[in-house]
């Protein structure tokens, strides 16, 4: 996953500088600043529920980690959303 966030966002930035005096370049870096909340979102949010995930064995898991499964998949849905809306702008951006 870390590759293709780094791409998205070298290729937004360079787009986004290459195209700065073109109509449309607004939403171009809106959808840069999007894919930075994905990746902001993906490290604060998400990463610390996987990480204590990996540690849960049947026997150790508390007692409260369907809830914690539950919120990293909220957490997810709003992050795909994210990236969605980032891409649509950028396809709205090349019209």
């Amino acid at each position: 996953m870390p590759v293709w966030y780094i791409t998205s966002l070298v290729l937004v930035a360079v787009w986004a500088i290459a195209g700065w005096h073109h109509h449309g370049n607004g939403l171009v870096v809106t959808a840069g600043a999007l894919l930075i909340l994905s990746v902001i979102m993906s490290i604060l949010l998400l990463v610390p529920i996987n990480n204590r995930g990996k540690t849960w064995t049947p026997d150790n898991r508390p007692a409260d980690w369907k809830q914690q499964m539950n919120r990293w998949d909220r957490f997810h849905y709003v992050r795909v959303a994210v990236i969605i809306a980032a891409f649509a702008l950028l396809v709205a951006a090349l019209t």
